[in-house]
C-alpha cells in the first residue's frame, strides 16, 4: 500500500494532497486517533477484497471547548499495489491479516501527522514568531513595594503549564498556547505593587525590652504601696500621630505594648521599652478618625471604633483585620465586656447602643432611649448593668445625660442620676470600691454610687483641673488608691481617691492632654497623649 500525504514543510510543493495552515489545525491527538480509527476499520472490514481502494476525508469540522476548528482539503489516499484479493499475510487468516494491517496503517498514519504537528518543525517556528513577537521589558514605577522581595513567577513556575520541554510530536493546543504566552509577558512584569503598606513596622515581642522593665513585668508585682508619688521625668517620647490622639490603653496580657487612637485615621501599636523599633504597627483600617480603642481580655486582638461608623477588630499579631462591625452612626465609643470577650458595647451619635458578638459579628441587643450622642460606656463591677453618658445640651433633659441599664433586659434602670447641665465625657468605674464617677464639663470629677438608686455624692468631688469642652478622660490606678487626670491645661492631675486631694500636678504638654492611661503591673508607670499628636511615657 502506498500512503500518499502532504505535509506542512511540503506545502511548497504543486503536487501536495495535503495542504493546510498550521494555525487551523488545532485537532487533539486522541481525538483525531478515534476519528481515523472508525473511517479505516470500516473502510477495510467493508471493502479487503477489492484491488484498489480510496478514502477520502474532506471539510471536517470539529468543535471543542466552544472553538471552531475549521480542518479543510485534507485528503487521505490508500491504493493497494496488488492485482489479487488480500489472502494472507505470512500465511495468517484473512481476518487476521485485515487487524494487523489495519494496525500498521494506524501507526503510520500517526507517525506522519505527529511529524506534521510537530512544534520543532521550522515553519510551526515560523508562525510561532509571526503570531507572537517579543515583548519588551515595560518600566514599573512602584508607590508602595514591600520589603521582602517576592519570587517572580516565570514560565517554568506556572501551574498551568507543564515545567519540562515540550515533547516532539505533541500537539499543542490553542488554550496551551494562550497560556503560554501570558506566562511569558507575567514574567516581564515583575513583582505586584501594593495598594498599601504592610501595618507590620517591628517586633512585637519583649526580646529586646530594658532588663529592668523586663523583669518588673515578668514578675508581675502587685504591690503598689511603694510607688506613692510619680516622677515628672518623661521616659519615652512615641511619635507617629499627625492629628490629635483621642485614646491610649495598656494590653493586660502583652503589658509592654501600648495602643493609640488618633484623629489621623490611624492606629499605632507601640512596644514602648524596645531598644530598636518602638513602633510595632501602624493600622490604617478606618477612612475617618478614630475615637476609641480597647484591647481584649484575652490574646492579641484590638478593637477600634471611628466616625467612619464602623467598628474594626485587627489580630496585632499577624497585621490583619478580622472582622468589621458597620453600622449607620459614627461610633464615638466601644467597650468590651468584662466576663465576656466575645461580647462588647458600642455608642454613636444617633444615640443608640448595641451589644454585638465577635463570634457571629451580630448585633445582640440594642438600647435605645431618643439619647443625643453616645460619648462614654462602662460596665458596672458585677457586669449586669452598664453606665451610658450623653450629650443632652440640646434638648435641655439633663436628667438623661448619665443612664444605668441592665444589660440582659434592656431597659433603664435609672435616669435621674446627674441633673446639672454638662456633659460627661468620661465614665470610670472604681476597681474595688462601690462607686464611679464622671468627668464633667463643670470643670470637676464626680461621685456616684453603683447601689441603686446610684445617687450623687453631693460633698465629695475631684476639682482642680480643667475641662473646657474637651473629650478628656481619668483613670484609676489598679490598686484604686489614686485618680489621674488629664486637663485642657496640658497638665497631669494626680488626685488621692479617699481624701479628693490634688496629689501632684505634672505639666507635660503645651496643649490639652486628652487621655491618660496607668500602667497595669507597673504601679508607677503612666501613658499619656495630648491634642497636638503627642504620646509620653512617665516613671
Amino acid at each position: 500500500m502506498i500512503l500518499l500525504m502532504g505535509f506542512f514543510n511540503q506545502k511548497k510543493k504543486e503536487n501536495s494532497k495535503l495542504s493546510v495552515h498550521p494555525q487551523k489545525l488545532h485537532i487533539r491527538t486522541h481525538m483525531l486517533q478515534i476519528l481515523l480509527l472508525s473511517h479505516i476499520i470500516t473502510f477495510l472490514i467493508g471493502n479487503y477484497m477489492k484491488e484498489q481502494c480510496i478514502l477520502c476525508i474532506q471539510s471536517i469540522n470539529l468543535k471543542e471547548n466552544c472553538e471552531e476548528i475549521d480542518v479543510s482539503c485534507l485528503i487521505l489516499t490508500f491504493e493497494t499495489c496488488t492485482s489479487s484479493p488480500i489472502t494472507t499475510v505470512s500465511g495468517v487468516t484473512s481476518s487476521t491479516a485485515v487487524r494487523v494491517y489495519a494496525n500498521q496503517v494506524i501507526r503510520l498514519i500517526m507517525d506522519l501527522l505527529c511529524n506534521a504537528y510537530s512544534n520543532t518543525s521550522d515553519e510551526d517556528e515560523d508562525v510561532e514568531k509571526r503570531a507572537l513577537p517579543p515583548l519588551k521589558r515595560a518600566k514599573h514605577e512602584f508607590l508602595h513595594t514591600s520589603s521582602r522581595t517576592l519570587p517572580v513567577v516565570g514560565l517554568t513556575q506556572s501551574k498551568n503549564i507543564p515545567t519540562e520541554a515540550p515533547i516532539a510530536g505533541r500537539y499543542i493546543s490553542k488554550r496551551e498556547r494562550t497560556l503560554m504566552a501570558s506566562a511569558s509577558q507575567s514574567s516581564l512584569v515583575g513583582p505586584p505593587t501594593y495598594s498599601a503598606c504592610s501595618p507590620v513596622q517591628g517586633s512585637i515581642s519583649d526580646s529586646y525590652i530594658r532588663k529592668d522593665i523586663l523583669l518588673s513585668l515578668r514578675n508581675r508585682t502587685k504591690d503598689y504601696s511603694n510607688s506613692v508619688h510619680t516622677s515628672e521625668r518623661i521616659s519615652t517620647p512615641l511619635t507617629g500621630h499627625t492629628k490629635a490622639v483621642n485614646a491610649i490603653q495598656w494590653s493586660k496580657t502583652h503589658s509592654h505594648l501600648l495602643a493609640s487612637a488618633g484623629m489621623d485615621s490611624s492606629i499605632h501599636i507601640w512596644n514602648v521599652w524596645n531598644t530598636e523599633q518602638k513602633k510595632s504597627r501602624v493600622f490604617n483600617i478606618h477612612t475617618a478618625a478614630v475615637k476609641d480603642i480597647q484591647w481584649s481580655n484575652h490574646g492579641l486582638s484590638l478593637l477600634s471604633c471611628g466616625y467612619d461608623c464602623s467598628s474594626r477588630l485587627v489580630d496585632v499579631e499577624k497585621g490583619l483585620e478580622t472582622r468589621v462591625f458597620k453600622e449607620d452612626q459614627a461610633v464615638g465609643v466601644i467597650k468590651f465586656h468584662p466576663n465576656n470577650s466575645n461580647l462588647f458595647l458600642s455608642g454613636g451619635s444617633n444615640g443608640l447602643i448595641r451589644l454585638w458578638d465577635i463570634r457571629t459579628g451580630n448585633e445582640v441587643n440594642r438600647y435605645s432611649r431618643g439619647l443625643g450622642p453616645i460619648l462614654d460606656l462602662e460596665f458596672m463591677n458585677n457586669t449586669r448593668e452598664f453606665i451610658s453618658s450623653s450629650d443632652e445640651s440640646k434638648s435641655n433633659i439633663s436628667e438623661n445625660s448619665i443612664i444605668v441599664w441592665d444589660v440582659s433586659r434592656q431597659v433603664p434602670l435609672s435616669n435621674q442620676i446627674y441633673v446639672e447641665a454638662y456633659t460627661c465625657p468620661c465614665i470610670r468605674h472604681h476597681p474595688n470600691d462601690p462607686y464611679f464617677v464622671a468627668q464633667s464639663n463643670g470643670n470637676y470629677i464626680a461621685i456616684f454610687s453603683s447601689k441603686p438608686p446610684f445617687r450623687l455624692d453631693k460633698y465629695k468631688r475631684y476639682e482642680s483641673h480643667g475641662v473646657s469642652g474637651f473629650p478628656i478622660k481619668c483613670n484609676f490606678s489598679p490598686d484604686g488608691k489614686k485618680l489621674a487626670t488629664g486637663s485642657s491645661d496640658g497638665c497631669i492631675y494626680f488626685y488621692d481617691t479617699k481624701t479628693c486631694h490634688l496629689i501632684k500636678k505634672t505639666k507635660v504638654y503645651e496643649q490639652t492632654c486628652v487621655d491618660v492611661a496607668f500602667h497595669p503591673v507597673i504601679s508607677n508607670i503612666i501613658a499619656s497623649c495630648s491634642w497636638n499628636g503627642e504620646i509620653s511615657v512617665f516613671e
